[in-house]
């Protein structure tokens, strides 16, 4: 029998169960899919020498995340490739934002659309500097962080922390507005606020753009050599190597609770595999609590609020096989691994305006990732492996374009959706579709088919918006990977801090798991010493 029993072989449950073999238990990671992995994974489905990641493929929040960088993922073969820019936004009138490797060649690029807007960047690096260290730690560590989030506010006061807050909750047009006088500044900020599902008008979406923007100026935007899916070999080969076990094909159907605890879970193949200490669940919020648990072992209270959860955006995906570099008709696209599409910032919010009223957007912004251009070793030289992304509604009312999309995402809708994000990239790189040699495209069903979690393609784990955060996420009351049963714990995107390729979600579980056990042969006067020691991110 093991200590503890993992669902879902994601980078969240991978982390979790080294760090739970880092203190001697013995783990099982059991995975629906034929792979680990989740949503970081690569294959050769487009062509057969391209390198394509399935789903996600750039991760400054693991370059940032000090739960990786305690792993040591490099001792299991695991190494970082950079483009030679980190980010570009061009323009269709040839100009082109770039957030560089440097800050040096940022501010030189955003100077070119308003003298002195360099200096407003350099202004906003330097109070991610000042307040870098505790963010981070804040941000990776179980809610609430006492002891990062003590040191943050003493910072935020010694340095006009009101107005610092109040630029942070910010929606990102009008932060941009605030600090730049040009568009490139604001480019930047807003494009990296869509990374998540936050329109330009949201609420907070300033601070998320400017913890983005920030992350890629410090870490880059690294990927994986080789491929995303060498991030999930490294956590698999490391775990192993302490002892533990992935066993792929085993769809969890059933997490076995007695006397209100956590003692098993059993696959759909029929088998009941037992947990001596906990079970810590890499899956979906919705699908624990409205599949996984029955409904007898939730109070009405939660039953009620898990109605109320909101998904991120929906997600459409193609890859591509290149012929040749993208024929930008901006230079500064061409050196950049990430390139947002999409032309001003009106144009950002008319898409998340069509989102939000259920249209299929008729010019979709569009995220686009240059592979060999960041890692050499994705194709043959003098090609390139692509991929681009869009947001789509969950439920279709409509189509804002004239090809009567319903969102049904059949093979038809397929492609004419394919063939508008193609004609997105024609119009900032004329002569793109001639250098297609292949194209794989994946569908918000597709997504799902690969991996439970992607809901609709769903990449966040829920909603990045401010009511389904912090102590709200992923319901309100909690902020913590703690669920209504004993020993069962949550480790997935949908638990505090959310969505990203960090492991701080299966972290936060292993050590509330650790910290249970620990619980439960001591005095009160000791749990609560525990207690304070967990918040601050320390494993006892």
């Amino acid at each position: 029998m093991a200590d503890a029993v993992v669902i879902g072989a994601g980078p969240n449950g991978l982390v979790a169960a080294n760090l739970l073999a880092d203190q001697g238990w013995s783990v099982e990671v059991l995975e629906a899919q034929d792979v680990p992995g989740g949503a970081v994974r690569h294959d050769h489905g487009v062509a057969p020498d391209f390198t394509n990641d399935l789903f996600s493929s750039f991760y400054p929040l693991a370059a940032a995340s000090p739960v990786l960088a305690q792993l040591q993922l490099e001792r299991e073969g695991l190494s970082w490739s950079h483009a030679p820019s980190v980010l570009a936004h061009p323009l269709s009138d040839g100009r082109c934002a770039v957030l560089g490797r440097s800050i040096e060649d940022t501010a030189a690029s955003l100077d070119a659309f308003a003298v002195g807007d360099g200096a407003a960047w350099r202004e906003l690096h330097a109070v991610w500097e000042r307040l870098r260290p505790d963010l981070l730690d804040a941000l990776f560590t179980p809610f609430p962080p006492v002891r990062s989030g003590a040191k943050l506010a003493m910072r935020l006061r010694a340095g006009g922390g009101l107005r610092l807050a109040r630029s942070l909750m910010l929606p990102v047009r009008r932060l941009g507005e605030e600090e730049f006088e040009g568009e490139g500044g604001r480019l930047l900020l807003a494009g990296n606020a869509l990374h998540a599902d936050l329109a330009p008008e949201t609420a907070g979406s300033g601070g998320f753009g400017w913890l983005m923007s920030m992350l890629g100026q410090t870490y880059g935007f690294p990927v994986p050599r080789g491929g995303a899916g060498a991030l999930t070999d490294a956590l698999v080969r490391r775990l192993v190597r302490l002892g533990g076990a992935v066993r792929c094909g085993k769809r969890v159907e059933e997490i076995v609770v007695r006397d209100g605890r956590a003692v098993a879970v059993r696959t759909a193949d029929g088998e009941t595999v037992p947990a001596r200490r906990a079970v810590l669940a890499d899956v979906s919020v919705p699908h624990l609590y409205g599949h996984l648990v029955s409904p007898e072992h939730l109070s009405a209270q939660v039953v009620a609020d898990l109605r109320r959860f909101q998904w991120d955006f929906a997600t459409f995906k193609v890859d591509w096989a290149l012929d040749s570099p993208v024929p930008w008709n901006s230079t500064g696209a061409a050196s950049a691994g990430t390139v947002h599409l999409a032309d001003g910032i009106d144009a950002l919010t008319r898409f998340a305006a069509q989102i939000a009223t259920g249209q299929v957007p008729d010019r979709p912004f569009t995220l686009f990732g240059q592979m060999t251009t960041a890692d050499a070793t994705r194709s043959p030289k003098g090609t390139e492996s692509a991929w681009a992304y869009t947001h789509l509604p969950h439920h279709v009312k409509g189509d804002a374009g004239d090809a009567g999309l319903t969102g049904s995402w059949d093979t038809s809708e397929q492609r004419i959706m394919a063939d508008r994000i193609e004609q997105v990239v024609e119009r900032f790189a004329p002569g793109f579709r001639s250098t297609i040699r292949a194209r794989r495209i994946l569908a918000p069903p597709t997504l799902q088919s690969l991996d439970a979690n992607l809901h609709n393609g769903a990449i966040n784990g829920g909603t990045t918006a401010l009511h389904q955060q912090l102590v709200f996420r992923p319901v309100p009351g909690t902020g913590r990977p703690d669920t209504p049963i004993k020993n069962l714990y949550l480790a997935s995107a949908g638990a505090h801090p959310g969505g990203g390729v960090h492991g701080a979600p299966g972290a936060n579980a292993a050590r509330a798991a650790l910290r249970g056990r620990l619980l439960s042969g001591i005095t009160r006067a000791q749990q609560r010493g525990l207690m304070r020691r967990s918040r601050t991110g320390r494993a006892p």
